[in-house]
C-alpha cells in the first residue's frame, strides 16, 4: 500500500523530529567533509556527498510512503537478488583498500553490502515475527535466523571486508535477544564466541592483525601503523571546549590526519567544533537511536518492531565502533559514522534505514 506524498495524513504521521536530527548531522558532516577536502583543490567530494544526500532524502520519503508489510511481503525475492549482487561483486567487483566489495558505474562507485544490510534487517524481522508464540526460540529457529544473516555475511567476508561483515551481526543479536533465547543457551553462545576469538586470529589477514596490534600498542610504531590513531587523539584533544573553528583545524588542514573525511570525520568535528560540537553530534545520534526505539515500542505489530530494532542494533554498533576507534578505545575497522562520514552508499543506507523507521511509525494506527 502506498500513501501519496500529497496526503495530509502522510505529513501528519511523519516523524519530523527524527528527520531534523538526521539533517543536523548531515549538515555537520557535509561541512566537515568540505573542510577536510578543501586542501585537495577540488570540490568533487563535497558535490558527491551533497548529491548522495539529495538522493537519500528522496528515497527516504518514498520508502516512508510504502507500507512496510508490502516490503516484507516481497523480501524473499529481494534477499535472493541481494545475494546474487554480492556474488557478482565477489567475482567481478572492484578492489578498494584490499576489499573487493565495490561495483563501478562509470565514475560512480557503489558498495552493495552497505544497502544489503537493510535487506537482511527486513528478512530477519519477517522471520522472527512469524514464529509461534513460545517464550523461547528453539535451536532450529536460531539456526535459521543465523542462516538468513550468515549467507550475506560470508559473502561479504569473502570479499575481504570484515568490518562491513561484522556490522550485519547486531541486527541478528538484537532480534534473537528480543524474541527470546533460553538463558542457558545464551550463556553457551557467549562462551563459544569468547573461546572462538583466540582461534579467529589465525584466520585474519596480515593487515587485520596489524590493526589489532596497533590498537593494543600504538606507541610502538608512531610513524607507521599507529600514526592514524595517535593523530586522531591529538586532533580531538586539541579542540578544547569551543574548538579551533571551522576550516582552522591544524591536524585537518595540514593533512596530518589520514582518511579524515571518511572513517575519521569525528576527529575533525572534535578539533574544529570542540567538546560542544562533539556533544551536539553525539546528542543527535543518541536522539535518533532513542526516538527509533520509541517508534519500535509503538509499532503496529512485531514485524515493525523487529525492523526498527534491527536498524537500531546496526547503527548503535556503527556509532560505538566508529567513535571508539577515533578515540583509541577500539581497533580501526573502517566503519563509517552514520550521516557524517563521506561515502555515497553509506549516506543512502542511513536514509533508507530512516525511511523504514518512518514507514513503521506511519502505519501505527492502520486497521
Amino acid at each position: 500500500m502506498v500513501k501519496s506524498l500529497k496526503s495530509p495524513r502522510y505529513w501528519q504521521d511523519f516523524d519530523w523530529s527524527l528527520l531534523a536530527a538526521a539533517l543536523v548531522l548531515t549538515i555537520i558532516g557535509v561541512t566537515e567533509i568540505y573542510s577536510s577536502t578543501m586542501s585537495f583543490g577540488t570540490d568533487v567530494y563535497l558535490m558527491r556527498q551533497l548529491a548522495a544526500v539529495i538522493v537519500g532524502l528522496i528515497i527516504l520519503f518514498v520508502i516512508a510512503s510504502v507500507d512496510y508489510h508490502t516490503i516484507a511481503e516481497h523480501i524473499p525475492w529481494i534477499y535472493i537478488a541481494s545475494c546474487t549482487v554480492l556474488l557478482y561483486t565477489l567475482v567481478l567487483g572492484k578492489s578498494v583498500a584490499g576489499s573487493k566489495s565495490w561495483i563501478r558505474f562509470g565514475q560512480v562507485q557503489f558498495q552493495p553490502s552497505e544497502l544489503i544490510k537493510m535487506v537482511v534487517v527486513v528478512a530477519l524481522a519477517r522471520f522472527l515475527s512469524e514464529l509461534h508464540s513460545e517464550r523461547y526460540m528453539t535451536i532450529s529457529q536460531i539456526l535459521k535466523a543465523g542462516l538468513i544473516c550468515g549467507v550475506p555475511v560470508m559473502l561479504v567476508m569473502l570479499q575481504g571486508d570484515l568490518g562491513t561483515a561484522v556490522t550485519f551481526l547486531p541486527a541478528l543479536a538484537f532480534g534473537l535477544f528480543i524474541r527470546g533465547i533460553r538463558p542457558a543457551l545464551l550463556i553457551s553462545l557467549v562462551l563459544c564466541f569468547v573461546l572462538a576469538l583466540p582461534v579467529s586470529w589465525f584466520f585474519l589477514k596480515d593487515y587485520q592483525k596489524d590493526r589489532i596490534t596497533t590498537f593494543l600498542h600504538p606507541e610502538t610504531d608512531t610513524l607507521g601503523r599507529g600514526y592514524q590513531t595517535i593523530q586522531s587523539k591529538i586532533a580531538i584533544g586539541s579542540g578544547g571546549f569551543w574548538g579551533k573553528g571551522l576550516f582552522k583545524g591544524s591536524q585537518n588542514q595540514l593533512g596530518f590526519l589520514p582518511t579524515r573525511h571518511t572513517d575519521f570525520i569525528f576527529s575533525v568535528v572534535g578539533e574544529e567544533l570542540g567538546f560542544l560540537g562533539v556533544m551536539v553530534t553525539l546528542g543527535m545520534l543518541a536522539f535518533i537511536l532513542f526516538r527509533s526505539v520509541y517508534n519500535a515500542q509503538t509499532a503496529r505489530d512485531n514485524l515493525g518492531m523487529f525492523i526498527v530494532m534491527g536498524i537500531v542494533g546496526i547503527y548503535f554498533f556503527h556509532i560505538v565502533e566508529n567513535v571508539g576507534m577515533v578515540i583509541g578505545f577500539l581497533p580501526v575497522t573502517g566503519i563509517p559514522l552514520p550521516f557524517l562520514s563521506y561515502g555515497g552508499t553509506s549516506v543512502l543506507t542511513a536514509f533508507v534505514a530512516l525511511g523504514l523507521v518512518m514507514s513503521v511509525r506511519r502505519c501505527r494506527y492502520v486497521n
